[in-house]
């Protein structure tokens, strides 16, 4: 037996909120496992949409939540051929940061921001691509294990890195945050650590204050 692959067209789906043209400060949202653009960009509803454009692209892969029926989710990937589809979504992400009109205006600071499993798909874009982004935002998620560390140090160590955990979130315990913790510190990042209260969700409150 012998597995072939070939490039297809697809149509992909991004959403934005704000305005790019008088916007002082881009974000670019990754969301996490199961779920959808239009959804998790309400997140971040409380930003003033005259000084923000946020844009939340949405996984490639769309898959109803349970049995074959109901609410509908997307996954950016699977451990299945792992590596075609973190090409396909780094070529597909920068595809979204052109079209949406951020490179048009590179002076303006750049916010990368994942949620969940959106944080290792961030990562990953983060240590590909060529937009100047001034900060990360890694909430509730994992810097993914996979990068080299030459590619970290080139891409990460001058970027201002904020990681956010909420005290009672289900997926994420102490022994988790530690690993992370020292993941980082192999990797000789020092980012910030904030611990919210709340679960495995993003506070929009938190996240206003943030950009304060």
């Amino acid at each position: 037996m012998e597995i072939h692959e070939v490039t297809v067209p697809k149509t992909a789906r991004y959403c934005t909120f704000g305005n790019k043209n008088k916007a002082n400060r881009f974000w670019f949202c990754c969301h996490g496992y199961g779920q959808l653009a239009p959804y998790f960009i309400t997140n971040f509803d409380k930003l003033d949409p005259t000084e923000n454009f946020v844009v939340a692209p949405e996984g490639l892969h769309r898959f109803y939540l349970r049995n074959s029926e109901g609410r509908v989710g997307a996954s950016w990937m699977t451990k299945e051929s792992r590596e075609t589809d973190i090409a396909d979504y780094l070529t597909y992400m920068d595809m979204v940061y052109r079209d949406c009109g951020m490179a048009d205006r590179p002076e303006v600071p750049l916010i990368a921001f994942g949620f969940s499993q959106g944080v290792a798909t961030l990562s990953r874009w983060i240590a590909h691509t060529r937009a100047p982004i001034a900060r990360a935002v890694f909430w509730a998620g994992a810097f993914p294990p996979d990068l080299e560390p030459a590619i970290v140090k080139e891409k990460f160590s001058a970027l201002s890195t904020h990681c956010f955990i909420g005290d009672t979130d289900e997926f994420i315990d102490q022994a988790a945050i530690e690993r992370a913790k020292t993941h980082y510190a192999e990797l000789g990042l020092s980012p910030q650590w904030t611990v919210f209260s709340g679960g495995h969700q993003i506070d929009k409150n938190l996240l206003v204050k943030l950009v304060e």
